[in-house]
């Protein structure tokens, strides 16, 4: 009888993939009741355990210590009423969606990771993720193929670390930003492509150390970055960007950037007119294989600078004339 009594006690249940886990802790049997026990089953009722139920989450639990990484629905359980993680926060999984029991969060100590899920539509979930105010390093959102929308992180406010958003499919808008102020580090968006508009960076108004964005092939503009005002550290990138217009977005950045300044294969772009404020670039310039912006535009962005780069590489751009010839025209 004892054996039988440890065995039922030890049973998990697993229904495959990142799917509900349930569990007998009241010497009961496994439910999907209504009750108002204090188990840890798998059931809808209204009480304090870590299931995958809809009651309340007690934010009692204080710090988790360590890095913690979430691939089922069993471990959002295991996190449920802490209110910090000291390390690492990651959400790496292919059929889960339901952040609701992470209600409690308000900060993660170094990086929050949300990587490779596969159909993660949202990060909004009810109460989820949005209590999170900080984020102690970077911000990584990489390769969320049905991910549209970031509305669950509308608490974040501040990074020490990076900002990087790269290869979302599906990424519409990043309106659930807009409540960052700063960035510690580096800014990159690249690779999603029906990404139309960077509004929800607008709160950003500074960026230390570099600022990358390639590769969108809906983005317009970058007027969503018209906040960030300064130098930059170390580089300058904007490529490969399809449909983008202008850098008007950029006119706040100022003085020198630190290492390169790089424009290419950005096919709609017509004027440099957003980088009038650069007056120092140390590594490089480059500007090459943008079909529509007229030469002159390149040979005005060289004369602004008062410092010469080490290094200029012009080319393939539009063909033209400038009258008169700026003095550093290539």
């Amino acid at each position: 009888m004892r054996f039988l009594l440890v065995t039922a006690l030890a049973t998990v249940l697993v229904f495959g993939g990142c799917s509900r886990v349930s569990s007998i802790g009241d010497g009961g049997t496994a439910d999907a009741d209504t009750d108002g026990d204090t188990d840890t089953d798998s059931d809808t009722d209204a009480d304090s355990d870590t299931d995958n139920d809809t009651g309340p989450v007690e934010c009692d639990l204080g710090e988790y210590i360590g890095d913690f990484k979430i691939e089922t629905q069993s471990d959002v359980a295991i996190l449920a009423g802490y209110t910090s993680i000291s390390g690492e926060l990651t959400i790496n999984c292919s059929s889960f969606t339901d952040f609701n029991k992470l209600s409690c969060l308000t900060s993660v100590g170094v990086d929050l990771k949300i990587h490779n899920n596969e159909v993660l539509t949202n990060v909004t979930n009810v109460d989820g993720l949005n209590g999170i105010t900080s984020v102690g390093h970077d911000l990584s959102i990489h390769n969320n193929e049905a991910l549209t929308n970031l509305d669950g992180l509308s608490g974040l406010t501040s990074l020490s670390g990076s900002l990087w958003i790269n290869y979302n499919d599906a990424l519409a808008d990043l309106d659930g930003l807009s409540g960052i102020t700063s960035i510690g580090q580096s800014l990159f968006v690249g690779g999603n492509p029906v990404l139309t508009n960077l509004a929800g960076l607008n709160g950003i108004t500074s960026v230390s150390d570099a600022l990358a964005i390639e590769s969108n092939d809906a983005l317009t503009n970058l007027d969503g970055l018209s906040g960030i005002t300064g130098p930059l550290s170390y580089w300058l990138t904007i490529t490969g960007n399809d449909g983008l217009t202008d850098l008007d977005g950029l006119s706040g950045i100022a003085g020198s950037v630190g290492w390169d300044l790089r424009i290419h294969n950005n096919d709609a772009l017509t004027n440099l007119d957003g980088l009038s404020g650069i007056i120092s670039v140390w590594t490089g310039v480059i500007v090459i294989e943008n079909a529509a912006l007229p030469d002159c535009e390149v040979c005005e962005l060289l004369d602004q600078l008062t410092i010469e780069p080490m290094g200029i590489t012009v080319h393939s751009n539009l063909d033209d004339s400038c009258t008169p010839v700026p003095a550093n025209c290539p």
